[in-house]
């Protein structure tokens, strides 16, 4: 049977008073988690919520349908964005 377990190999130190140390403790004993379980479940969670915060778009139904009416009918490129684009070509190598 394959081991599916992570072989967590990082390291992260933080330094910390003794009553914030104490009061994490005591949150971890109250859900049955050593402090390292805690911290890091707890450090993950607010991780995730800023992290969706960040790279989540949220569009009402008007802005919505300006999105999609550009998506499936895109205006003609004027000048000025022909223009960049050139000048884009001419920086960038592919």
């Amino acid at each position: 049977m394959a081991n599916t377990e992570i072989i967590k190999q990082q390291r992260l130190h933080i330094r910390l008073d003794a009553l914030s140390k104490q009061k994490l403790e005591r949150a971890a004993a109250y859900v049955h988690k050593s402090l390292s379980e805690f911290v890091l479940g707890q450090a993950l969670h607010a991780a995730d919520e800023v992290i969706q915060k960040h790279e989540t778009l949220t569009l009402t139904q008007a802005d919505w349908d300006v999105f999609l009416d550009a998506l499936e009918t895109p205006p003609k490129p004027s000048a000025k964005l022909k223009r960049a684009f050139a000048e884009h070509k001419k920086r960038v190598q592919q």
